[in-house]
């Protein structure tokens, strides 16, 4: 398996790709059948499924086709580092990004 932490963009996109063709083989489902049901033409779903290539749209209406929406779920989810994060997780506190220093002006 791919470890995506030392893949390239286009390695990450392809096996993407291959995940998904495999997903819709187990469905017994044909490329065509998944354009009917995803709302996307057959050459996208050849698209992806060859290069990983397509919008964010189109590959969440094939995760939605295949049933595989649940799978994001856990993407992006923070995961706490320590007793402090949580504690501010909990508050339901609103976190902002540090300041950025601005270097002071010379004066005219």
């Amino acid at each position: 398996m791919l470890d995506f932490g030392f893949a390239s963009e286009q390695e990450i996109r392809a096996a993407l790709g291959q995940r998904l063709r495999a997903q819709r083989l187990v469905k017994g489902l044909s490329q065509a059948d998944l354009a009917e049901r995803s709302g996307i033409s057959l050459s996208t779903v050849k698209l992806i499924e060859s290069k990983g290539q397509c919008t964010l749209e189109n590959f969440l209406r094939t995760l939605i086709a295949l049933g595989l929406v649940d799978e994001l779920q856990a993407l992006f989810v923070l995961k706490p580092q320590s007793i402090a994060q949580m504690e501010r997780a909990e508050h339901g506190k609103r976190l902002r990004a540090p300041r950025k220093v601005r270097l002071a002006e010379p004066s005219p």
